[in-house]
Formats: C-alpha cells, sequence, structure tokens
C-alpha cells in the first residue's frame, strides 16, 4: 500500500504531495486539475515503468510513438511524444528535470526524501562504447551519460531516455525501436497487481479474460452481487464469443430460462460490471478507476461504494477514484461515516492556484462537516 506519494514533473502536476493515504482514496477537482494525471502517475509507479503503458498513455493522448526502423525524423517525432509527459513538454537533460514518482519518507532528521523506491523518467544524452570482458559474451556496448553540456559538443551523443527504478537504472535508446521489447522495464523491479478503468470504457476484450482469472472461485458470486444493484434477479453470468471473435458477457436471469445480452441492458451494469471484474483482480494491489459515476445513475451508487469498501478491504487492495459528481461523493461521504464500516478513506481535492496543482484533503469528520453545510469539495 502507498502510504504518501510524491510527484514531480509529470505533465501538469509540478511538485505535489500527498500524505497519509488510505485504503479508498477519492480525488475530485475541476478543469484539468491533474485527476486523470494522477491515476497515470500511480500506474506508472505499480508497473515500474512499463513502457507499454507509457506507450498507451500516450496513444491515448494522440501522441503517437513509432514503432518504426531508425530514422531521423522518426526519432526526433518519437521525442516530441514522449516530451508530452513532462511538465511544458520541455526536453532538457539534468537530473532536476526528471520525472518522480514515488513515496516520501522521513530522514532521520525529520527533513521529508523522496525514497529510493521510487521511478523515474529523464532524457539524457549519451554516447556507446566496447567494452572487452572475460565472460560470454566477450564484448559489450556501454552507455555513459553525458552530464557535462561541454562533453556534449565534442562527444558523437544519441538522444535516450533513461529509466530509474530504486537505485537500478537503464538508458533507452531512442533509435531502436525493439529494445524495450528485448529487455523489459518490469525486469528493474517487480510490477505491483493493479487495474486501470479509463473513462467512458466498458474493456469488452479485457472483460473476458478477467472474468476467466475468477471462474469458479467465489469471486464469482461477489461479481454477481454487485450487478443485483441493478438486476436484482440476475443469476449466472457468463462470456460467449460473437462472429467477430469478440467475447460478450450475457446474464440469466431467475425469472427466464432465456439468456440476455448484458449490452442490452444499459450502461449502468455494464460498468458495473467492469468495476468490479478489475476490483477482484487486483488483489493485494491498486485499482484506479477513472470518473467513477460514468454511467451509474445517482441512486445506485452509494451501494456500489458499499461494495467497493467491503471488497478493498477483503482483498486487500488499495483503491483511487476520480470524480467531479457531487452525488458520487455524497455516496462516498455515507459509506465511509456509516457506524458499521471499517474501512478508511479520505477526499482529495486538487486545486489549480496560479498554474501549480495543490492538495487539499478531507478526512472522514472534515468530509461529513463539508457535505452536511454544502461547502463546495469539487
Amino acid at each position: 500500500m502507498i502510504e504518501s506519494l510524491y510527484i514531480r514533473n509529470y505533465r501538469n502536476l509540478d511538485e505535489l504531495k500527498i500524505g497519509s493515504l488510505t485504503t479508498v482514496n477519492l480525488v475530485t477537482g475541476k478543469n484539468n486539475t491533474g485527476k486523470s494525471t494522477l491515476l497515470e502517475a500511480i500506474a506508472l509507479y505499480a508497473t515500474k515503468c512499463d513502457f507499454g503503458i507509457i506507450t498507451q498513455f500516450l496513444a491515448e493522448r494522440g501522441e503517437t510513438y513509432q514503432q518504426t526502423s531508425n530514422d531521423k525524423n522518426v526519432t526526433e517525432s518519437n521525442i516530441r511524444a514522449l516530451a508530452s509527459l513532462f511538465t511544458n513538454r520541455i526536453v532538457d537533460f539534468f537530473p532536476q528535470d526528471a520525472i518522480s514518482i514515488g513515496v516520501v519518507e522521513n530522514d532521520l532528521f525529520g527533513k521529508q526524501n523522496v525514497s529510493e523506491k521510487s521511478i523515474s523518467l529523464r532524457f539524457v544524452k549519451y554516447y556507446e562504447e566496447v567494452v572487452n570482458q572475460n565472460v560470454e559474451p566477450v564484448t559489450r556496448r556501454k552507455r555513459t551519460i553525458i552530464e557535462d553540456e561541454n562533453v556534449s559538443l565534442i562527444v558523437d551523443y544519441k538522444i535516450g531516455l533513461e529509466v530509474k527504478v530504486g537505485v537500478s537504472s537503464l538508458i533507452m535508446p531512442l533509435e531502436d525501436d525493439r529494445y524495450y521489447n528485448r529487455i523489459g522495464f518490469r525486469s528493474l523491479g517487480s510490477a505491483e497487481n493493479f487495474q486501470f478503468i479509463r473513462t467512458r470504457n466498458l474493456y469488452r476484450d479485457i472483460n473476458g479474460r478477467l472474468w476467466d482469472n475468477i471462474t469458479l472461485t467465489e469471486k464469482e458470486k461477489y461479481v454477481i452481487d454487485a450487478l443485483k444493484i441493478i438486476e436484482p434477479l440476475v443469476e449466472r453470468i457468463a462470456f460467449i464469443e460473437e462472429r467477430t471473435r469478440n467475447r460478450t458477457a450475457v446474464i440469466k436471469l431467475s425469472n427466464n430460462n432465456s439468456v440476455f445480452p448484458l449490452l442490452s441492458m444499459g450502461d449502468g451494469i455494464n460498468r458495473i460490471l467492469t468495476i468490479i471484474l478489475a476490483l477482484v483482480n487486483s488483489d493485494n494491489g491498486f485499482l484506479l478507476i477513472d470518473e467513477f459515476e460514468n454511467g451509474l445513475h445517482h441512486s445506485i451508487q452509494e451501494k456500489l461504494w458499499e461494495i467497493v469498501f467491503n471488497l478493498a478491504n477483503k482483498l486487500n487492495v488499495q483503491v483511487f477514484v476520480t470524480t467531479h459528481s457531487e452525488d458520487c461523493i455524497s455516496g462516498f461521504e455515507k459509506v465511509l461515516n456509516h457506524p458499521q464500516n471499517t474501512v478508511n478513506g479520505k477526499l482529495i481535492r486538487l486545486d489549480n492556484i496560479n498554474g501549480k496543482v495543490k492538495q487539499v484533503e478531507f478526512s472522514r469528520e472534515e468530509l461529513k462537516i463539508a457535505t452536511d453545510q454544502d461547502i463546495e469539495t469539487r
């Protein structure tokens, strides 16, 4: 579990420190305040900078990373795409310009420092040299980062992306598109278990695989119980293959012998399926949900929060959710402050103050006061 989070130079988050994170964390904010950016940062931290995740984020924003052969124009295009990950899209080559994501810890003198568990990304200039060694293979290429700008004037250098996970690091040559497929960034550290639900996506292709993971386990019942929030007669669920080879969910109702496509029953029940399937596949890891309320009527959100809280506690999942909905916040607060609830939660509001994203944090007691007195928490 992440107890605190530090993010620096990632997109519009210049420097953000969030302390005392809990089991269920609800993030709010108006306009482009960095809610989805925060989820992306957690995903990068959980996967230890998996480059497949990075290129996925780029593609979702129209920033294409081209996986083609060596070509100067393609390399420059890829640098511009990767620059969109950095605050103000600046391509600089110094340690202080790196994206840093991780936990904040206090040293012996009470000073807050970013832990060695953190990850970082930065552009670097480097040169290669052949090094002889006494083991197979006999020679290897050594990549050396150029920190002195004067050296770069006299050395035939290349531009790469340095990836650090804790104390381990490597340089990804941007002119070699096959590099990350051969090496893989997960070799720098063990990736955490996590699921990421993006806005407005029912994940038809992913849901089938997630269902296969829990088939014939008690988690099937968790999914069916959640679907009953909208349709109390749901008895069974399965995934079948269509002519297009896509797998789609079908359900059996207790009062009917027929099988019905779940898609025919509305966005709400399909959204719940996506959320709960992701949750029960996030054991001992993280669940990230962008815009929790999408497709969900306000009358069912409190019931869904109850299930999220209970399963997060049962399966040891740390949940991060974004929203801009008052109804979503209200349902969250009611479940959080219910006398029988034993799960910790908090609300984090991100505000854009003079171009800087800052957080305002609400404990369960503070959130109840704010809700009762109609104080703005979005």
